[in-house]
């Protein structure tokens, strides 16, 4: 329109406005939701459903999609040709499960059990886990070794493995991750003793950078009485044949 200042905004600015206005969302939408569910989503905005109908993220999955697409273009290739134009949409739906890790409470799944403590070590090696660098959204994988010495409770096996599942389905580093294991299997269990071991292959230097593919990353959570005990650790290590 004459004598209307022209429009200088950068594409990828377009976007993130975009972004910005789409995630307005009204109060009253959340009137019926109890407290915990509102601090999560608020928390934990990549809530995402089979039909599309997100309870926060169905307002913004558009400009999301639309911002994927300048990320193809910035790569060098074409976001309107056929085999990409229905990537967005995956990558999106696969962020439900790759990141489901968010908004989920460790000590909601750690039901413990005083009948059948034992004071001998409980071990569970060699769960295998898929997590995403914070540093370079790329993949590292690998397996955790847990054990605890019980003091007066033990937990359900399966539920271990779900601990890993929480805390990896996130962006992550590994040092962090390792800690957050070891630190809420301890609150949950208030155990003598916690002990994680994490082995980690990791495609930022596998992939890019360094490109070495045979490196693996060891890392370690030692707390009360595998840190107090030597005889504990090695015997730990012993049993898992985790280094």
């Amino acid at each position: 329109m004459e004598g209307q200042s022209p429009n200088t905004e950068a594409p990828w600015d377009i976007i993130k406005r975009q972004i910005r206005e789409e995630e307005k969302w009204k109060i009253e939408d959340s009137i019926n939701m109890d407290e915990k569910s509102k601090q999560q989503l608020t928390a934990h905005p990549i809530v995402d459903t089979d039909d599309g109908k997100s309870l926060v993220w169905s307002r913004n999955v558009p400009g999301l999609k639309e911002a994927l697409k300048y990320v193809f273009e910035y790569i060098g290739d074409d976001p309107f040709r056929e085999g990409l134009q229905e990537t967005p949409n995956r990558i999106i739906k696969s962020w439900k499960e790759l990141f489901s890790g968010y908004g989920k409470d460790p000590q909601d799944i750690l039901k413990t059990f005083e009948d059948g403590a034992c004071d001998e070590m409980v071990i569970l090696e060699g769960i295998d886990f898929f997590s995403t660098c914070e540093h370079h959204f790329l993949p590292f994988y690998g397996n955790v070794s847990i054990g605890y010495v019980p003091n007066g409770k033990v937990i359900g096996v399966s539920k271990l493995a779900r601990l890993v599942e929480i805390f990896s389905r996130r962006l992550q580093i590994q040092e962090k991750m390792t800690t957050q294991i070891a630190t809420a299997l301890q609150d949950a269990l208030n155990p003598k003793g916690v002990m994680v071991v994490c082995k980690a292959k990791h495609l930022c230097m596998v992939a890019r950078g360094v490109k070495k593919a045979n490196p693996e990353m060891i890392t370690s959570s030692v707390i009360g009485a595998f840190r107090d005990d030597q005889e504990a650790r090695n015997e730990f290590l012993r049993l898992t044949s985790a280094v």
